[in-house]
């Protein structure tokens, strides 16, 4: 019934640690990488996985990894689909916070639901498998530079251009509230709506 919470049986890791990487391509069920950042992302990942393997000693089904999440989030982890999710534009801008810190940090979380069941995301199992087996400080947010992926929509007011996020802007649009101005009490108005 949970057979995702026992290790499967896989073939005996090889010696050559270059071999082994050399097929990680060809042989994940993961989405293909459509950049060079993305294939490392793998390489990182059967890395991570072997060291994983190495600090437990057990052998674990590879992780499904795809890069489709969006805005501020670096990456997601869920453990009952085996599967990681990666934020491809903060991938491209920093590919070795995410092949040092942000893979590892997803890989535990998946590791932490594999050999524990249902636990807190943050945990301690989480923590201490982030500290024993990649020797990192177990943080639960990253502090990546994310103005690329803040989207943020023009409005404007008796002062001038304002900024507003798209959560208010979808609220604005929809009818559900208006914002005023904190220095001209003025509401504020879609920057393309005004006459020029």
């Amino acid at each position: 019934m949970f057979s995702f919470l026992r290790p499967k049986k896989t073939t005996k890791a090889s010696k050559h640690p270059v071999k082994a990487l050399s097929g990680v391509l060809a042989n994940c069920e993961s989405m293909a990488p459509r950049s060079a950042v993305e294939e490392d992302a793998f390489l990182h990942l059967e890395s991570a996985c072997l060291r994983a393997e190495a600090g437990l000693g057990i052998s674990l089904p590879r992780p499904t990894l795809r890069f489709d999440v969006r805005g501020k989030t670096a990456g997601m982890a869920y453990g009952q689909l085996n599967l990681i999710r990666l934020n491809p534009r903060l991938l491209e801008e920093n590919p070795d916070i995410f092949f040092t810190e942000v893979i590892p940090h997803e890989l535990c979380h998946l590791l932490a639901h594999r050999l524990h069941g249902k636990v807190k995301p943050h945990g301690h199992e989480w923590q201490t498998l982030m500290r024993t087996l990649y020797g990192l400080s177990p943080r639960t947010t990253h502090s990546l530079d994310t103005r690329s992926v803040s989207k943020s929509i023009s409005y404007q007011c008796g002062c001038g251009p304002v900024e507003l996020s798209v959560r208010r802007h979808n609220k604005v649009s929809r009818g559900d509230t208006r914002y005023l101005c904190r220095r001209c009490q003025q509401y504020l108005q879609p920057a393309t709506a005004l006459p020029t």
